[in-house]
């Protein structure tokens, strides 16, 4: 029968799963608590969510005729000879020389020899060595010129004992610096008893229907806490995957509730009205924009906080859509917040917002973090008064020292680039602030069951009549000369071009294309064009000014970074080259796209390559030369880029709060637990209405929620 790793027998009478995490570690252990509690465990029971890195089987001392390669093998063996080499180009603590070891071992129980190795070493490993004849030793099994060896084994003077049952190896993660080995010993002090009585969330009906074990059987089996096989542990980390869902839909719930019992100012518009907003654009809205403008029109009539989101592929004319949601807001007295996440797209914003409102009388100001500190504190005593009626910056928007007279409408533009934190943090400023999100990555159903679920979603799908598209190539060093042909072509016809690169400066450690280099480059290869530079570390004023000259057409090429990713708008421009295409999410490339074929021009868009891109890069980039479906590009990149911390500050990368769900793989799990979740709500199930209540109250998911 194989062990499984057993608890320490603590007293129960003080502890039981909701005891903080300080009660279970006492007094001597004050520090490994407070950085457990920066990782969000706050109570005993936040550390059952912490799994495994992996259990693995160990075999008992075996033979070493059983040393297979790439299989965990355990042997006695009595020391041979000891070789010790300095390693120079390696520094341990204090700046210690490390060694590399080989040892040769011969088993205790035949004449065969195996090599046993230790990399960058200090030297205590080999005074451990030389200290004993006969060790116990433990690691997987490497083959180097048809010679077995085990590289940085564990290991020990040999005991009196031979352990010659299977064990299980359990390896856990770091957790907010505290070790896998520190915290499996943490996991050693939790009472036995306590494991055997953890409280289900799951109502039995559910648990009945689905055929699922207990919470206590489930997290046991995961710890290793009882009877252990890969084929058990699959059953219950599906069984943990569909909770971690099922309380997600709650967190969504308590969140929607939690707004609609805000009081939001009524916010009205005749359709006179309407019809003056509508006459600013010098074109049309399509059915679709107006569709989603009368959507915000009632939620601004409701009384309750709006929380729309829309989504639209670039181009679709969602910036029309949250302009004339300004101006009803605007046209009622009251303020309006536009936030973007980077300066160039706030500046943009600005400069198109501008134009259009050219003869009314709205107030718009703009403030960055590049402001100057004497026109930042005119701004901030300005909003103060009420005199600003649209704001539109990036970040800056939400520090505290930004404060409203009367802030109704907070836009946020591609919410994706934020925190929901954030979000909240800017919503506050007002009294029952209204919210309008937009974004031009298609949101998978996944994601708007989870990310997105507190949310109104309306679809743009619609595109301008006038818009002619684009065309997509991958361009290879083979094909870069027939790229630069086709440029000059476009360039004689009097049209301009993006060149846009992944970085600012040339880096040693990195081959890809930089800005400098490029902007070098394309002047000397374009000697009669005007080529200028454009990224994220010019100052605002340099910004706009490039801005400016290159809508003006006094700019051929322009040579940017991706902070022309979103809202720029230069019909002219119908050339994207992307230097490096890899260095970018998809999203961001489809994004990129967008700025092309955005008149009746056509656009062309092209993927530049250098000889070093790898198979597996060139086929994700084939992903986005053969279709614009925006949906399939964001199901591409998201099961590349992974999900996103869906109720924190991060919402992007493999940072996440999932412990074992990823509502990619997972999805069909994703999909019961939303569906069960409405019906028992529907039915008003007590033990519904238990778990929000606990959530509710639950100190730390106030925080993420």
């Amino acid at each position: 029968m194989i062990s499984s790793t057993k608890s320490k027998k603590l007293s129960t009478n003080n502890l039981d799963w909701n005891s903080p995490i300080e009660d279970l570690l006492g007094k001597r252990r004050v520090k490994t608590s407070e950085k457990l509690k920066t990782a969000g465990i706050q109570k005993l029971k936040d550390l059952l969510w912490i799994f495994p890195l992996r259990v693995l089987k160990v075999p008992g001392v075996q033979e070493f005729s059983q040393a297979h390669e790439g299989e965990y093998f355990r042997g006695r063996g009595t020391i041979v000879q000891i070789n010790s080499r300095p390693n120079f180009y390696a520094k341990g603590k204090g700046r210690a020389v490390l060694r590399n070891i080989t040892a040769t071992v011969r088993d205790v129980n035949s004449y065969e020899t195996l090599i046993i190795k230790w990399f960058n070493s200090y030297a205590s490993v080999e005074n451990k060595l030389r200290s004993t004849d006969t060790i116990d030793f433990l690691g997987i099994v490497s083959s180097y010129q048809g010679q077995l060896q085990i590289s940085n084994p564990e290991f020990s003077p040999a005991s009196e004992e031979f352990i010659t049952n299977e064990e299980l190896k359990i390896e856990y993660p770091t957790v907010a610096t505290v070790s896998g080995n520190n915290f499996k010993k943490i996991l050693q002090l939790i009472p036995t008893e306590l494991w055997d009585s953890i409280p289900e969330t799951l109502p039995k009906n559910i648990l009945n229907s689905h055929n699922f074990m207990s919470a206590s059987d489930a997290f046991k089996i995961i710890h290793a806490k009882h009877p252990w096989s890969k084929e058990d542990e699959s059953v219950a980390k599906n069984r943990l995957i569909y909770e971690e869902f099922f309380i997600d839909q709650a967190k969504i719930y308590i969140r929607r509730k939690k707004n609609k019992k805000e009081n939001s100012p009524i916010i009205e518009i005749n359709k006179e009205q309407l019809d003056q907003i509508f006459s600013i654009f010098p074109y049309a809205l399509t059915s679709d924009q107006i569709k989603t403008i009368k959507d915000i029109e009632e939620d601004l009539s409701s009384g309750s906080p709006m929380m729309r989101l829309i989504q639209g592929d670039v181009g679709s004319g969602k910036t029309s859509v949250a302009i004339s949601a300004a101006l009803i807001v605007i046209k009622n007295k009251k303020q309006v917040a536009f936030m973007c996440p980077t300066e160039s797209l706030a500046l943009q914003h600005y400069l198109t917002i501008c134009e259009l409102l050219d003869e009314s009388k709205v107030n718009i100001k703009l403030l960055l973090g590049s402001t100057k500190n004497k026109d930042k504190k005119l701004i901030l005593k300005e909003l103060e008064s009420g005199e600003i009626n649209l704001i539109i910056g990036t970040h800056s928007l939400f520090q505290d020292s930004v404060k409203f007279k009367n802030l109704a409408l907070a836009i946020i533009d591609e919410q994706h680039k934020f925190g929901v934190e954030q979000r909240i943090k800017l919503i506050k400023k007002g009294i029952g602030t209204h919210s309008l999100i937009m974004t031009a990555t298609p949101i998978p159903r996944s994601l708007s069951l989870t990310q997105y679920g507190d949310l109104d979603i309306s679809v743009i799908k619609q595109m301008p009549s006038n818009r002619r598209g684009h065309q997509t190539r991958i361009v290879t060093p083979e094909t870069l000369n027939k790229f630069m042909s086709f440029l000059i072509t476009r360039l004689e016809l009097g049209e301009q071009a993006y060149i846009v690169v992944p970085a600012i400066k040339e880096n040693e450690q990195q081959s890809f294309f930089a800005l400098e280099q490029i902007l070098d480059k394309f002047k000397k290869i374009f000697p009669s064009y005007i080529v200028e530079p454009l990224h994220g570390q010019m100052s605002s004023e340099e910004k706009e000014n490039i801005f400016k000259k290159f809508k003006n057409n006094e700019i051929n090429i322009l040579i940017s970074t991706s902070v022309v990713e979103v809202g720029i708008n230069v019909l002219n421009a119908t050339v994207m080259g992307i230097m490096n295409p890899e260095r970018f999410g998809l999203s961001s490339l489809h994004q990129l796209r967008g700025r092309v074929g955005r008149g009746e021009k056509p656009g062309f868009f092209f993927l530049i390559t250098d000889k070093n891109v790898s198979p597996d890069s060139l086929n994700r980039l084939k992903v986005i030369e053969s279709t614009i479906d925006g949906f399939k590009i964001a199901e591409e990149d998201l099961k590349i880029r992974g999900q996103g911390d869906l109720f924190g500050k991060d919402q992007s990368g493999q940072n996440t709060n999932k412990k074992l769900a990823n509502i990619i793989t997972h999805s069909d799990l994703l999909e019961k637990a939303k569906n069960d979740f409405d019906k028992e709500l529907e039915g008003e199930a007590e033990s519904i209405l238990n778990l929000v209540k606990s959530l509710e109250s639950d100190l730390f998911v106030q925080k993420t929620i």
